[in-house]
């Protein structure tokens, strides 16, 4: 059953009944008597006494309700008060009883104290010598553990056993025995056996060709887990490491690594690449294989190499780490060579081993990488592929033999570079080769900075030399080196140009000949390096020159060609952002006082290389390449018209070739961007001398003109910027603008052009191939317009992808646009006025002509037919080169201007005969068919300016009386100066009233 619950006190009315009792009945000594005397005297006793009855009972109640409440508790209190006092009576008892007994025993020793005392000694001397004849029997038996051990890989216990051994031989009682002899012997040699197998062991994870060495992952977005470090340090005071946390090194933020354990595994968190395992050790451990757990701490297992060992504090604090198998061994391996006092020596070896392993490293790399080259590639048509190339160059040349060197030249220009260009597949295969080779050197770099630490942790933080030159500055100072050796192979840089200055460079490429600079590749004669020293400069170190084993193989280059058909300084793009990610890698790694490394050598050179001669070779060859196009004679030849529907808007050679450099430099700027204004500048340099090329064909190509002359008027550019046809000039506009002209304005064009007649022939552009000159020039010039503001949206989004401040576009590129926006709208402009003009020119043969003919007009006149032909041929050609816009544009003002100068034709005709009226009539059809039949035209407009034109000489043949008729049913058709023209020509058979002129005039009054 359950336990009743105990009753609940009300203490508060405990509280108030206590308070309510009078301080009398409180007091220490309480007197009854005054009480009693107080009850007796007063008026009622019997209340009084009933009130004080009343207050017992109710203090009684509330000790009643306490002692049900709590009386388990006393009593269990008391019971265990008496436990207690029992407990103690005895205790007093057998003390007294003990004291007897210790008394008695100390006269029975006291007796035979000398007997004791010889007995314990000999005791001890027997023990002595049993314990040291199993020593001695041990000692025995220690190198052929240690040999086990090293068999086995299991190095820590193997020194562990052997330092034991050794101080055990140093003893006093078995330093005299003989026949331990050749044991000191052979563990003299067991120590110089340890020390090399723990160096060659330590030199393989080093370059991580141990059996804890992390695997290589070429896949250059995933993360690096080596680069995660846990390092060793000494406490003060201690002989025995701990571990702590150190900085990582990351390039993603994919968290931690996957090593698990028992071996070492990455597993990256990548689109496309899945883990791969070191070796069959990694089967042996639970695996997660959710990619999503990546980030979690590696489980923590039993380290083989640790097995057997002695457990001290820093088995403990290794098997506490959470670094990676990898480094815990790297550790390990010097924490076995600070036992041996090698750690000096074992520096010594690694350091002169350094320069050459990790050459070698390189190359290895590098023929690795050659071999999955050679097997990715296609086995099957290559050859087919190669000559179907080819032929299509050689059919290319075929079609082209007519045009002149330079011509080729351009075009030659405008391909050049292709394949090491910043977006070529030189650039990709470079990158590619590169990326591989500085992750292992970044591995190496990274155990070399874990070795490092855990030596100078050893040898003291001032030692930096302890160990006979070996420091993590050394060995970051060395693979720089050799890895600056490797890119000036790939960048075709001469490691003998080490301490010449640029200016000696440019003096030297100054002297290459014209001959040796066509026959050479676009790096010939580029002889340039930056050599930086091996020694340390560190404060208060001494400079150690490092004697380079293999010196000649270092020479021969690392086989770089055989993987990389095209080599220069033009590769430079593919292995900027690489080398930067390299350094920038590893300097995260370094301590405080090596910081300064990363910013020193490999990057330093690569800076220098960029300023001093990169940058000044892109300047003078891009200029020279940009010069060249556009002084050709081919320049201004239009390009073939698949090339322009297919490729590219711009249809002129030389500003199509100086827009694909102007593109380059800005692939240039887009893979080196801390450069992108020095970029900028040579790109504003190409377009600015591509303006003044487009403008001096501009210039040449109207010069003479009458519309060259007038285009510039400030009366005919304002009337040309208030046209609603100047909106087809915009870039974005629609093909056609829309209909509702501002009909005075055009006529005040129309009026002021059709004032300069007579046109004379010489006035005018000759030959069909400038009118489609000027139209691909503006088109030409738009595009790069556009080009020019797509770089600087571009710039601006790389900007943002790649978090550093946006980089404006420069002033001068901004001012560009407007001028080459400006020049193509001048172009256009030129081109409608010249064709108004042209069509001035023909229409113009109909003034002072006698309209009489004794037959019916079948075809039109012979201006009109050559006029014709003429728009019709420059449609055909322009449709390739402009838009439709541009093109309705330059045609758009034809028309009007033809009806115009249809109409004021009849002013200067004397005499007109109904078949004259059909051939006029004849001919406006023509026109109108024509212009209606262009591409760009908008047929139903142009039929009714023609109509109304065809109107207008028909109301020749009609009696006054229709006339009349005709003009009062369409008063606002004709204008009274046009209705009165009507009148004053001569037309056989009509007769016209002398008050002809007032009637039409009251016709049209308002």
């Amino acid at each position: 059953m359950a336990a009743q619950p105990l009753p609940v006190v009300d203490w508060e009315a405990v509280k108030e009944e206590l308070e309510a009792i009078d301080d009398s009945w409180k007091q220490p000594r309480f007197d009854s008597l005054t009480h009693v005397v107080e009850v007796l005297t007063s008026h009622n006793p019997e209340d009084a006494t009933q009130t004080l009855r009343e207050q017992r009972d109710a203090i009684e109640a509330l000790v009643d309700d306490v002692v049900r409440g709590y009386h388990k508790g006393f009593n269990k209190a008391i019971h265990n008060y008496s436990q207690i006092l029992r407990l103690f009576s005895e205790s007093a008892t057998g003390l007294s009883g003990l004291k007897l007994q210790l008394a008695d025993c100390k006269k029975l020793l006291g007796a035979r104290h000398k007997q004791l005392q010889q007995q314990w000694y000999r005791s001890v001397i027997l023990r002595n010598v049993i314990s040291l004849l199993d020593q001695i029997d041990n000692v025995s038996k220690v190198p052929a553990k240690i040999e086990q051990y090293i068999s086995e890989k299991r190095y820590y216990s193997a020194v562990q056993l052997h330092i034991q051994s050794i101080s055990m031989l140093e003893r006093e009682g078995i330093q005299g025995v003989g026949a331990l002899q050749d044991v000191r012997a052979e563990f003299s040699n067991m120590k110089g056996v340890l020390f090399f197998k723990v160096v060659e062991d330590l030199h393989s994870h080093l370059y991580c060709k141990g059996e804890y060495s992390t695997s290589v992952i070429r896949d250059k977005n995933a993360d690096d887990d080596l680069l995660n470090i846990d390092t060793m340090v000494l406490p003060a005071g201690s002989s025995h490491p701990f571990s702590r946390r150190t900085r990582t090194f990351k390039k993603s933020e994919n968290g931690g690594d996957g090593s698990a354990n028992g071996h070492v595994e990455d597993r990256r968190n990548s689109s496309d690449k899945s883990s791969i395992s070191a070796d069959s050790k990694d089967e042996e451990l639970s695996q997660d294989e959710s990619v999503g757990k990546e980030s979690m701490k590696p489980k923590r297992a039993t380290l083989v190499w640790l097995g057997d060992a002695t457990p001290n504090e820093f088995v403990e604090a290794i098997t506490k780490s959470d670094a990676t198998l990898n480094v815990k061994y790297l550790q390990t391996m010097v924490e076995c060579l600070n036992l041996l006092g090698k750690t000096a020596a074992a520096g010594a070896l690694i350091s002169q081993r350094l320069r050459q392993t990790v050459h070698d490293l390189i190359i290895e790399e590098i023929k690795a990488h050659a071999v999955a080259v050679d097997a990715s590639r296609p086995r099957v048509e290559v050859s087919k592929i190669s000559v179907s190339h080819k032929n299509g160059v050689l059919t290319l040349g075929l079609k082209k033999v007519q045009d002149s060197k330079h011509a080729k030249k351009v075009r030659a220009s405008s391909e050049a570079l292709t394949s090491i260009g910043p977006t070529g597949p030189g650039q990709t295969a470079a990158r590619n080769l590169v990326e591989p080779v500085l992750a292992m050197l970044a591995r190496v770099l990274a155990n070399h900075v874990i070795v490092g630490k855990a030596m100078e942790s050893h040898t003291g933080d001032d030692d930096t030399h302890s160990v006979s030159g070996y420091n993590i500055g050394f060995a970051v100072t060395v693979i720089q080196s050799e890895c600056q050796q490797f890119i000036c192979d790939i960048l075709r840089a001469n490691a003998d140009a080490t301490q010449t200055d640029s200016s000696g460079q440019a003096a030297r490429q100054s002297k290459v000949t014209a001959a040796d600079k066509s026959n050479a590749g676009p790096d010939e004669g580029l002889s340039f390096t930056f050599r930086f020293t091996d020694a340390m400069s560190l404060p208060g170190a001494v400079p150690r020159p490092v004697r380079r084993r293999g010196s000649a193989n270092a020479q021969e280059g690392f086989g770089v060609s055989t993987v990389l058909s095209d080599r220069g300084m033009y590769l430079i793009a593919s292995l900027y952002r690489p080398v930067l990610e390299f350094t920038d890698g590893f300097t995260s790694l370094l301590p405080e006082k090596y910081a300064s490394l990363g910013k020193e050598g490999l990057h330093n050179f690569l800076e220098t290389f960029i300023k001093d001669q990169f940058l000044p070779r892109i300047y003078v060859d891009y200029r020279t390449r940009a010069a060249d196009a556009l002084a050709s004679s081919a320049a201004f030849r239009l390009k073939t018209r698949s090339s322009v529907t297919k490729m590219s808007s711009i249809a002129l050679l030389g500003p199509s070739v100086a827009d694909q450099l102007a593109s380059e430099v800005v692939a240039w700027a887009h893979a080196m961007p801390k450069y992108a204004p020095e970029f900028l500048e040579l790109v504003q340099t190409i377009l600015e001398r591509t303006l003044e090329r487009c403008r001096a064909a501009y210039t040449e190509a109207v010069l003479g003109s009458l519309s060259s002359s007038i285009i510039g008027r400030t009366d005919v550019e304002q009337l040309m910027q208030q046209d609603p046809a100047s909106v087809l000039l915009e870039a974005d506009c629609p093909d056609h603008y829309p209909n509702g002209e501002d009909v005075e304005l055009e006529m005040e064009m129309n009026n002021l052009l059709l004032s300069l007649r007579p046109i004379k022939h010489d006035q005018l552009i000759h030959g069909d191939q400038k009118f489609v000159l000027l139209a691909a020039l503006s088109e030409s010039l738009s595009s790069l317009a556009t080009s020019i503001q797509n770089l600087g949206s571009q710039q601006k989004k790389n900007d943002m992808a790649s978090k550093r401040p946006s980089n404006i576009l420069p002033s001068g590129l901004h001012s560009l646009i407007a001028k080459y926006q400006d020049l193509s709208s001048e172009c256009l402009r030129t081109l409608r006025i010249e064709m108004q003009l042209q069509a001035i020119h023909y229409l113009q043969s109909m003034t002072g002509r006698v309209y009489v003919s004794d037959h019916d007009a079948e075809e039109p006149e012979d201006f009109i037919v050559s006029f014709t032909s003429q728009i019709t041929r420059w449609d055909e050609e322009m449709t390739f080169y402009i838009s439709s816009a541009k093109r309705n544009y330059a045609f758009g003002g034809i028309c009007g201007v033809a009806a115009t100068a249809f109409v004021k034709a009849l002013n200067d005709m004397s005499l007109v005969n109904v078949f004259g009226v059909r051939q006029i009539c004849r001919n406006c059809i023509a026109f109108q068919q024509a212009l209606a039949a262009l591409s760009s035209t908008d047929a139903d407009m142009v039929q009714q300016r023609l109509d109304r034109v065809r109107t207008y000489y028909e109301l020749l043949t009609m009696p006054f009386e229709a006339l009349i008729a005709f003009v009062n049913e369409h008063d606002s058709e004709f204008s009274f100066t046009e209705v009165s023209n009507l009148l004053k020509v001569n037309v056989p058979g009509r007769e016209i009233p002398p008050d002809a002129v007032q009637r039409i005039g009251k016709v049209l009054a308002p």
